[in-house]
């Protein structure tokens, strides 16, 4: 909650607000969210099957972070780049600190998984088993499937003066196997590498039993080892496994096909460099530094694993059917009242904006939105922004290409650098060619973040622009477990300046300035540092002045010293941040009166607002971008000022006020870069935003 402003400081000169004790390291700042995220698996007020959710989005985001923030660094090292971060380090000193920090975090995420939840998970009939634990019956079953599935897709591969080391491929199990062959003149010892094939489950079934028993794929094929070497002895065997640099790298000048160069770059991408390699506890020491030397990692880049790796694939467990009992609370997302039963939704938005909270309210308003478009013989052309979609099956895609085979004139820029996503958007794109569509790449030193659909349709009274601005991905999938906002308006500003953006996104339009809309890289960046330093101004004068926004990150620095020197004058400022955040809160002089939390819940928390006080005229925005660089700076982003008085004030009072009083799921940041859980205090009610925003659309 916002609190009064405290007494202004002696403002501290401009210079010294570059002072490194000020800045916190973004890369230790992302490795403390993902401590919070591990955080809800060790809470045991979470359901089973959700915890268990949460260790696999622990490890699925630490791979994403060695595979691009981590492989970022080691560039950086490798161009012996010296510069230093805001906070004073070099990618170096990164580097260690990052190292040093897992190696706390690490064991903390293996002992919940091996102590706490597999444990709990055979109480539920749910049991990950080893081979030998099981009975000869039962293994001499395990063994033909062995021999039918497993073992016709392995390739051993020896490691010897006549065979290198083999390419270890990205984020895959290997079996690390120590051989001894006895000839005449003694035991010799070999070395072969056996890879898991990723093609199958990882968890295998166990049949035969009334629990759902499981035995893991490399603990089979270990099993089975001495079938692939017939005529050698199998001392041991040790899993590891190898992380690469995974972004891509266009240049600009050999992108002028940005289809082809991306097509090319996920090709390379599995062949990137090493970045970290993940062994068993127990592997010898001269094994890991054979691993190593042949990888061309140091010491600090090899992390020992007490127990399961790869994470990720524990989605396979949380997603068995049923166990319902072991799962959150199962939601329908509410239709809004003014939308029930609707089947001309334009008429909907012409009589006023409609604005929808997401996953709380369905995001089955967007789609309908493009799906009346594209059959209503009114609608003249429709515009959109893909980022991500919901894979091969898509309704927003689909709608889109109704539209074209309708032949509208269709007109769609598809981020084909969307990370990740990056095969699934090349092919919508040669799909919506194929069908008329015009088609935009986006730019080769640009992403287009921006989520905007616009749609042209000839009304009794003349044309008109319909729009919808949303805070995330056009992906009815990730609708249901993100925190988003959609906005529909057909305000006469609003659609010259999307029209313009469209303008410059598909031809040479140049557009310098904007009515309404922010636009990155253009505007967006000064229009925030104005208004933050309005905010400023506001708090010297003796007017009303405040800040609260919330955001996924917090790492431009022109945007946090802005919020030093508003701190200064006695703005206070509260900020909901996600992830990372540079700012460091409560230092004396320069930001006591700000303060940022961080909500981890069942849902993820991806949506952005921005309030400012302004004297008392309440300014509210919504925005697909966070407070970073690369948003504000190298990428098409869009703030949408939302102009009916009524919703603006329900985001301000009602969304943000909810959020800032959790105290369930919010942890407030510290001067020292940690996070404390909050908790309610004497005689204060518990408040958890998410469950809260749950039952008002559910009407309890």
């Amino acid at each position: 909650m916002i609190t009064e402003p405290l007494t202004p400081q002696p403002a501290i000169p401009v210079a010294s607000l570059d002072d490194p004790a000020f800045y916190i390291s973004r890369e230790l700042s992302w490795l403390e969210f993902n401590d919070r995220v591990l955080e809800e698996g060790l809470d045991e007020r979470n359901a089973l099957m959700e915890r268990l959710k949460f260790v696999a989005i622990y490890g699925t985001n630490l791979d994403e972070f060695f595979m691009i923030r981590v492989a970022a660094i080691k560039q950086q090292i490798e161009a012996q780049v010296m510069r230093r971060s805001e906070d004073g380090r070099t990618p170096t000193e990164h580097l260690a600190a990052i190292s040093q920090r897992l190696r706390t975090s690490l064991p903390l995420q293996m002992r919940l998984l091996n102590e706490q939840l597999l444990p709990a998970l055979d109480l539920e009939g749910i049991r990950l088993m080893r081979v030998g634990e099981l009975d000869d019956e039962t293994q001499a079953v395990l063994e033909r499937t062995f021999d039918d599935n497993v073992f016709p897709v392995l390739t051993p591969l020896a490691v010897d003066s006549g065979h290198p080391f083999p390419y270890i491929s990205n984020l895959s199990l290997s079996l690390a196997v120590e051989l001894e062959e006895a000839t005449s003149d003694g035991v010799e010892l070999h070395f072969a590498r056996v890879k898991i094939p990723p093609t199958l489950p990882r968890f295998v079934p166990v049949e035969g039993a009334k629990e759902r028993r499981f035995v893991l794929l490399e603990d089979l094929i270990a099993h089975h080892l001495d079938g692939l070497f017939p005529g050698m002895h199998v001392r041991d065997s040790y899993l590891f496994r190898v992380t690469r640099d995974a972004d891509l790298d266009l240049q600009e000048d050999e992108a002028d096909d940005l289809l082809r160069a991306i097509e090319s770059e996920l090709r390379r991408r599995r062949f990137g460099e090493p970045v970290r390699l993940e062994v068993e506890r127990g592997m010898p020491e001269y094994i890991r530094d054979f691993l190593c030397s042949s990888l061309e990692l140091e010491p600090v880049d090899c992390y020992e694993i007490e127990g399961l790796m790869a994470l990720s694939d524990l989605w396979q467990i949380v997603n068995l059917p049923g166990y319902e009992h072991l799962r959150d609370k199962p939601y329908m997302p509410a239709i809004p009242k003014r939308l029930i039963g609707v089947t001309d939704i334009f008429a909907q938005i012409r009589e006023g904006d409609i604005l929808l909270h997401h996953p709380y309210e369905s995001f089955d308003p967007v789609i309908q939105f493009l799906q009346q478009a594209a059959e209503d013989e009114k609608v003249l052309a429709i515009k959109a922004t893909l980022y991500r979609t919901s894979g091969t099956n898509s309704p927003i895609v689909r709608a889109l290409l109704t539209a074209a085979e309708n032949e509208k004139q269709v007109a769609v820029v598809i981020e084909l650098k969307a990370r990740f996503d990056e095969q699934n958007n090349i092919e919508w794109a040669k799909r919506l060619e194929r069908a008329g569509a015009h088609v935009v790449y986006g730019f080769a030193n640009q992403k287009v973040h921006a989520k905007t659909l616009l749609v042209v349709r000839q009304d009794e009274d003349g044309l008109r622009r319909y729009m919808h601005f949303g805070t995330g991905n056009y992906n009815e999938k990730t609708a249901r477990l993100y925190t988003d906002l959609s906005l529909f308006t057909c305000r006469h500003d609003l659609g010259t300046d999307d029209a313009a953006l469209f303008n410059a996104l598909t031809g040479f339009s140049k557009v310098t300035d904007y009515e309404d809309l922010w636009v990155a890289p253009v505007t967006f960046h000064r229009e925030l540092i104005a208004r933050i330093d309005r905010e400023t101004e506001h708090a010297r004068a003796g007017r009303t002045a405040g800040i609260r926004a919330k955001i996924n990150a917090i790492t431009e620095g022109d945007v946090v010293r802005a919020l030093y020197r508003a701190s200064q004058a006695g703005v206070p400022i509260d900020l909901l941040v996600r992830g990372m955040c540079v700012l460091r809160p409560g230092v004396p002089g320069v930001s006591e009166n700000i303060r940022v939390r961080s909500i981890v819940g069942r849902f993820l928390e991806h949506s952005r607002i921005f309030t400012f006080d302004n004297g008392g005229d309440l300014e509210t925005i919504i925005a697909s971008a966070d407070w970073m660089g690369r948003n504000l700076d190298r990428r098409v982003e869009l703030a949408v000022p939302v102009l009916d008085p009524v919703m603006a004030e329900t985001l301000a009072s009602q969304i943000l006020t909810v959020l800032l009083a959790d105290n369930v799921k919010s942890r407030e940041l510290r001067g020292d870069g940690t996070y404390a859980r909050l908790s309610p205090g004497p005689g204060e009610m518990p408040v958890d935003a998410q469950r809260v925003f749950l039952a008002q659309a559910q009407g309890l």
